[in-house]
């Protein structure tokens, strides 16, 4: 679908195709344990958030080099841009690949490369957060913050993200007041399958200003309420929250219920080549699953805009939201 929209809730290490790790693996001499890419798309089967934790992070010893994080965006990108994405602000783990001796700046930079030319070559403007692994510790984020201080001119905001059972937000509550004061945007993966208290402690104890699934809102009226009250918005992955067992089935998801109670509620693809789906996908899967008509998916694209780190360019902000207006269904 190519309705225009931001993506808010995207990890560029989930756009590694299999196509593109083989090719990055025949360049930096690493040896996959599939025999081509039939195999490892398989291997694309999960049964919780765990089992494609595990894969993931295994697929990433692919990435080395500054052109390798370049490729992986300006991949991405293009087939963002090829499904009415006109904004996109895209996670990515320093901490997988520091640990496994990649420097911070090479990732950086290498992703920085192609977002500042992401404009002209693909008419999407972007932004970087950079997220926190939530099983790592709280002095590791520390340590990657501090890490990152030569290239804050190319990272609006800080996010929280892996594996969420077991590891509340307040954890990090050190690193995100070091980040606050640093001038950047605060985001946290937060009620997906965490309970909803996740979803209070990232907005109370990490004054998070958007909040990444936010799913397990629904269990808790008074938390909705406030939501639906301080107008913060939720970046919603229906087809991972599919594929990783939060929702048993897509027409099953609470979308539709979470518009109804007035919650800022945006639809993202997460990791779309693990997932099933890029964002127009996303939104073309969630309209006929859930049978959203068209008012409703120009609502979840306007959202998309209003929820976007867009406050330093409300000119661009605006001129996006009238493309929404404009869009004319097929």
């Amino acid at each position: 679908m190519h309705l225009p929209k931001a993506e808010l809730h995207l990890h560029i290490e989930g756009t590694l195709e299999p196509e593109l790790a083989f090719a990055l693996a025949a360049r930096n001499g690493v040896d996959l344990p599939y025999a081509d890419t039939e195999e490892l798309r398989t291997a694309y089967l999960f049964d919780d958030l765990q089992s494609f934790l595990d894969l993931y992070y295994a697929l990433m010893a692919v990435l080395r080099t500054e052109d390798d994080f370049t490729e992986l965006a300006d991949a991405y990108l293009a087939r963002a841009a090829a499904q009415g994405v006109r904004h996109a602000e895209i996670f990515f783990d320093p901490q997988a690949h520091t640990d496994r001796g990649v420097p911070i700046g090479t990732v950086i930079e290498g992703l920085g490369r192609a977002l500042e030319r992401s404009e002209e070559t693909h008419g999407v403007s972007t932004q970087l957060i950079m997220c926190f692994l939530r099983d790592k510790s709280a002095e590791s984020a520390l340590e990657t913050l501090e890490a990152a201080k030569p290239y804050l001119h190319r990272i609006s905001a800080v996010g929280l993200d892996s594996a969420e059972v077991g590891h509340p937000p307040a954890a990090f509550r050190e690193v995100y007041e070091a980040a606050g004061a640093l001038g950047l945007r605060k985001v946290a993966h937060a009620g997906e399958e965490g309970p909803p208290s996740y979803i209070t402690e990232a907005l109370d104890v990490l004054g998070v200003e958007r909040v990444d699934h936010g799913l397990r809102c629904m269990e808790d009226p008074e938390l909705v309420e406030r939501l639906v009250a301080e107008r913060v918005p939720l970046t919603l992955c229906p087809l991972s929250n599919v594929r990783l067992r939060a929702v048993d089935v897509l027409e099953d998801h609470p979308l539709p219920a979470m518009m109804a109670a007035g919650l800022l509620c945006t639809v993202n693809s997460d990791d779309p080549a693990y997932f099933g789906g890029y964002a127009g996908d996303t939104f073309r899967a969630v309209q006929e699953a859930l049978g959203l008509d068209r008012e409703q998916l120009r609502t979840l694209a306007r959202n998309s805009f209003e929820a976007a780190f867009l406050d330093h360019d409300e000119e661009r902000r605006a001129r996006y939201l009238s493309e929404v207006e404009a869009y004319a269904f097929d």
